[in-house]
């Protein structure tokens, strides 16, 4: 069954359609930038809201905040978009933006830092979903995985810039709050360019009602679950002792949402015309690809501060190889999705993946100096392989979100980009949540193991030696521990791919618009 026919802005010209996909992927690009900013000047807003630099893990919900605001709030305004139209919503989030930049500038503690950091993310929660219901709603089937990997690359290009950006505002100003001041006039230059090239909302009394009980429950146990896999001392334990009670409500949430979109008759997503199979295999891949993501975004810049031994702007720049190649993947993958389908470039671009994480979890302790033989030329292993990981995960971005949308009405595109979002976050965060969690719990486990195996000394300890052996014993450990971590990546890859042969493919037709 297509849907296309309903979709009335495949007739506006391609120009017009591409100067609203530009704007709406600026937006895309600017709540993307806000993501990532705060990681390279953390240390200065410490400073700033009298934070001890010893004492980091307080500043934690800057960073969780912002994404819990924007993972909760996506599924409503993903909805709404649908309801009352792209453009309001864009701006009405851009707006939102603006003001939460606002109140994270003008912060004196904590608390009004982090909740100015949740009212940007609640805003940036709509940018996203909201500009990729806009390409299903301007592009057919057959040339939209284009369209949304370009949308997705926008969103990959503002992980990579942020950290960069956040430096040279900093360079450029003197200060961490001119990051945020400087929101305000971008977003009101992206809310004038929405105005002037969004298509504006056409009435339809056939269109969902925004389903407010069903997201408060989907924000609440997604919010729970979070915080349910999160251990503030992993040292201990890999999950906290809260883990039982809180999980356990996130399961009831869970239960309950489900509950009431079975009875309700507002419900996120309406059933009929919808292909559940296909969808729920382009979520399930969706969630898979954000863990494998946020467990390469953490634990990369970590390997090379604890295996590597570089400093942290080192550690950082470690990452670049594996950040570049994800907006570069999505943009070839988009490509490549409208010339052989969503189905074949998801498998595909899950199993290159898989190949990168795998070849990541060999990597010996001194991985700087080794080298992909191929017999005529080699390759730095380090670079190759995180390029290769990237690749993969970009590659899956385009036709992921073009699967889930072309098996749903064009009235429920805001809602069905929302979900495809809310799970590769969650995915995120569960990746960084329970992985790092138990990661740096198999940590300590395998420098524990590794002292017991060492011979006793005999004689006066020598004060020297013992710091190196201190030091070559974290060093292993940490290589061992990380080798196990990027081994499941690449396993749940491996099931993603899996999972994606049931996403389906787009099926042409001759009367499709461009």
């Amino acid at each position: 069954m297509t849907h296309t026919a309903t979709e009335p802005g495949t007739s506006l010209p391609l120009r017009h359609r591409s100067i609203a996909i530009g704007a709406g992927s600026l937006a895309v690009l600017l709540g993307a930038l806000d993501t990532y900013v705060v990681v390279s000047v953390i240390t200065d807003i410490m400073t700033s809201v009298g934070i001890a630099l010893n004492n980091i893990q307080q500043v934690t919900p800057i960073v969780t905040g912002y994404l819990l605001g924007y993972i909760a709030a996506m599924p409503l305004l993903g909805q709404a978009s649908d309801r009352f139209g792209r453009r309001l919503i864009l701006q009405l989030a851009l707006a939102g933006f603006a003001i939460g930049s606002v109140i994270t500038a003008l912060s004196t503690d904590l608390t009004m830092l982090v909740s100015g950091r949740v009212i940007q993310g609640v805003a940036s929660g709509a940018l996203l979903p909201v500009t990729l219901a806009l390409g299903a709603d301007l592009w057919s089937q057959r040339n939209r995985a284009t369209v949304l990997g370009g949308i997705g690359a926008a969103q990959e290009l503002g992980s990579v810039l942020g950290p960069l950006y956040g430096v040279l505002c900093v360079w450029l100003f003197g200060s961490w709050t001119a990051i945020f001041w400087v929101n305000v006039p971008l977003a009101i230059i992206a809310i004038v360019l929405v105005q002037f090239s969004v298509p504006a909302h056409q009435h339809d009394p056939d269109r969902p009602k925004v389903d407010v009980v069903g997201g408060a429950l989907l924000a609440v146990a997604l919010g729970l679950l979070v915080v349910g896999l999160y251990s503030p001392d992993p040292k201990v334990s890999a999950l906290p002792e809260w883990a039982l009670p809180v999980l356990s409500g996130s399961g009831v949430a869970f239960l309950a949402f489900i509950l009431w979109e079975s009875r309700a008759k507002t419900r996120l997503i309406k059933p009929e015309g919808v292909r559940f199979g296909p969808f729920f295999a382009a979520l399930a891949a969706s969630l898979a690809a954000g863990a494998a993501l946020m467990v390469t975004l953490v634990n990369i810049e970590l390997l090379g501060q604890g295996v590597l031994q570089m400093d942290k702007a080192d550690a950082v720049f470690l990452l670049s190889r594996f950040l570049v190649a994800l907006p570069i993947g999505a943009v070839i993958g988009g490509w490549l999705a409208t010339r052989f389908g969503d189905r074949i470039i998801a498998v595909i671009g899950m199993l290159i993946a898989a190949f990168g994480y795998y070849l990541i979890s060999g990597w010996p302790v001194d991985v700087l100096a080794a080298v992909h033989n191929f017999g005529f030329f080699t390759l730095p292993r380090l670079d190759t392989d995180l390029v290769v990981a990237g690749i993969g995960l970009g590659l899956v971005i385009g036709p992921l979100s073009s699967a889930a949308l072309r098996v749903v009405p064009a009235a429920q595109h805001g809602i069905a980009s929302a979900l495809v979002v809310v799970a590769r976050m969650t995915g995120m965060l569960i990746g960084m949540a329970a992985l790092g969690g138990w990661g740096i719990h198999r940590f300590y486990q395998n420098f524990d193991a590794l002292a017991a195996k060492e011979p006793k000394p005999t004689g006066k300890p020598n004060l020297l030696e013992l710091q190196q052996q201190l030091l070559n014993r974290s060093i292993t450990a940490y290589s061992e521990m990380y080798s196990e971590m990027f081994a499941i990546t690449a396993v749940v890859c491996v099931i993603a791919a899996v999972i994606a042969i049931f996403v389906g493919s787009h099926r042409k037709s001759g009367h499709e618009a461009q």
